[in-house]
């Protein structure tokens, strides 16, 4: 490409006398045109350099503008090449697309419609060639800082090998480091993981027995009130597994939360029937809270577990009463090693036997307890420590023995206003009624979950019919039967997962709701809820069963609604 052909206008009118005119117009006008009189031509010129092209549209149609088009993709970074356009008045379907293709092939287009003034022609040239000369000016400026750079890096080598063998001597030396500190890395791990199996497998082998055993002795007992005794032990056992699990994601920072402005003194405020019930009658509760405070952004519901497992943690630490207050305050311009910004400090105080230093420096640490056997997992502030920190935020720790300890939620302040609805723990669960609610397809691939979840379906009113795999359901609904819907979990063999049946679904029976279901899987869950999919978490009860299809079907309705209006 020629500096001296940069302001070069290249004119494309083969047809008639547009295109001798044209160059001839551009040259009284002081700019240097030349006339090409076909598309090769026009393609070599702009090779050899060019400032700005003009075009008659007629004279590219039938013409193979391949050419054309890899010269245009093939242009540095720093050039869009202007065209100037003279289009004719044919406005036929098939002349239009055309015209919208050529747009799109040349990218930086002007266009001018028949009859055009030649002083608007000659500006919109001149227009063109003013963009162009910036565009020059910009290489010209990469040019300079490429030489700058390639002077920088010779000097760079330069200094580089003159200091080779001072640095190489400190690299062994680095090396050594880096391989004494991944070793001590991985013993850490060895011992977490020890700490980690070790708890869970006793936590989790005394659940299983009380399942396990109870199941066995329901056979054996005939008396209504022992057999209740023992289902509501089981019960409980189930809770507690989920409640292990969740505090296990919580510790890792793997748990999916959800954050939304909440008001703190609302949410709490709402939680006083339930710290009431949690709590002895000779531990009192007292919340502190202005009139101010700024709302946070939390997962509501976590944040209550939170206050709660802190609250049952303060009771035990006074065990001959005394007051729990609960206080916020808000931090503005907050700046210290671990956090920065606007903060509110939600504190859990009491006035227990406190810690000493040697238990301070290990409370968050899993399964690290000093309550008896079987009254606590030790995972409880370690939950706390990957809530706060999950929610952008950190916990911190005062405790002095015989007066007491505070435990300091830092949390994000929310500049959004707060949705008025609370989120509160419902302890009472109501169980649904049995009634004809319509047809539904499961897919799940364990026999045992399937016929339990069957029977719960079949009790909530539902006939399930039941698939093992994505690809058998996809076959199940290919007939067109009819299926109110499809209930999935996550996790499944056959190479298709539930967020991939929900896609296919979607794309072959749009009028037919999905509801997911997942023990863990993070990349699954994150890709059905970026999808807009419900997620009902296992374990569920049969009265959270009933809420996600409720919640799933009656949001799916306006949906259908519309579809129909559209159809008739």
């Amino acid at each position: 490409m020629s500096i001296e052909r940069d302001h070069h206008v290249l004119v494309f009118a083969p047809i008639g006398r547009d295109g001798p005119a044209a160059a001839e117009l551009f040259r009284s006008s002081g700019l240097e045109a030349i006339n090409c009189r076909n598309l090769s031509e026009l393609v070599s010129e702009m090779t050899a350099g060019v400032g700005a092209v003009f075009v008659a549209e007629e004279g590219l149609f039938g013409q193979d503008t391949a050419p054309l088009g890899q010269w245009i993709a093939n242009q540095p970074p720093w050039s869009d090449l202007p065209f100037v356009i003279l289009t004719s008045h044919r406005e036929q379907p098939a002349v239009v697309a055309w015209r919208r293709n050529i747009v799109a092939l040349l990218r930086n287009v002007s266009l001018l419609e028949r009859p055009v003034q030649p002083m608007t022609l000659t500006s919109a040239i001149q227009s063109a060639m003013r963009a162009r000369g910036r565009q020059y000016e910009i290489r010209a400026l990469l040019q300079a800082r490429e030489q700058t750079a390639q002077q920088l890096e010779k000097l760079v080598v330069e200094r580089t090998r003159a200091l080779a063998e001072a640095n190489e001597q400190l690299r062994l030396e680095m090396n050594e480091r880096a391989r004494v500190e991944e070793t001590l890395r991985q013993a850490q791990k060895i011992e977490a993981i020890g700490q980690l199996t070790g708890g869970v497998a006793h936590d989790f082998n005394n659940l299983l027995m009380v399942i396990s055993g109870g199941l066995d002795m329901l056979d054996r007992q005939t008396d209504p009130s022992r057999r209740r005794r023992l289902m509501d032990g089981m019960v409980q056992a189930a809770q507690r597994g989920a409640s292990l699990t969740r505090q296990l994601l919580a510790f890792s920072r793997r748990q999916t939360l959800r954050p939304e402005p909440v008001d703190v003194a609302a949410q709490m405020g709402g939680m006083r029937e339930l710290l009431d019930r949690s709590l002895r009658g000779d531990v009192h509760v007292e919340f502190d809270f202005p009139d101010n405070l700024w709302p946070v952004e939390v997962d509501p519901g976590e944040l209550e577990l939170v206050i709660l497992n802190l609250a049952v943690n303060a009771r035990d630490a006074m065990p001959n009463g005394g007051t729990i207050v609960v206080r916020g305050e808000n931090l503005p311009e907050l700046n210290d090693e671990q956090i920065a910004g606007d903060f509110v400090r939600l504190s859990v105080v009491d006035t227990g036997i406190g810690m000493g230093p040697e238990i301070l420096s290990r409370v968050f640490e899993p399964f690290f307890t000093t309550k008896e056997v079987g009254k606590g997992s030790g995972l409880g502030l370690a939950q706390v420590h990957g809530f706060t920190t999950q929610s952008r935020g950190t916990v911190r720790i005062r405790s002095e023995i015989g007066k007491g300890t505070s435990i300091e939620l830092y949390l994000p302040r929310s500049h959004n206003v707060p949705s008025r609805e609370l989120h509160l723990v419902d302890l009472n669960m109501t169980r649904p009624t049995r009634s004809n609610h319509g047809r539904i397809l499961l897919v799940e691939d364990d026999d045992e979950v399937a016929a339990l979840v069957s029977e719960m379906l079949a009790q909530l009113g539902y006939e399930v019919t039941r698939t093992a795999s994505g690809a058998a359901a996809l076959g199940a609904l290919a007939d067109g039967r009819t299926v109110d819907l499809v209930f999935s979990d996550i996790m499944m063999p056959g190479g298709m997962n539930g967020v991939e049946l929900a896609s296919e679904i979607r794309r072959r029976r749009s009028d037919i709701p999905v509801l997911l279901t997942s023990g863990y899987s993070e990349t699954a869950v994150h890709d059905a809820q970026l999808a807009g999919i419900q997620i009902l978490p296992k374990p569920y009860h049969l009265d959270d069963l009933a809420a996600a299809l409720s919640a799933v079907r009656s949001e799916f309705q306006p949906d259908a609604e519309v579809k129909r209006s559209n159809r008739c």
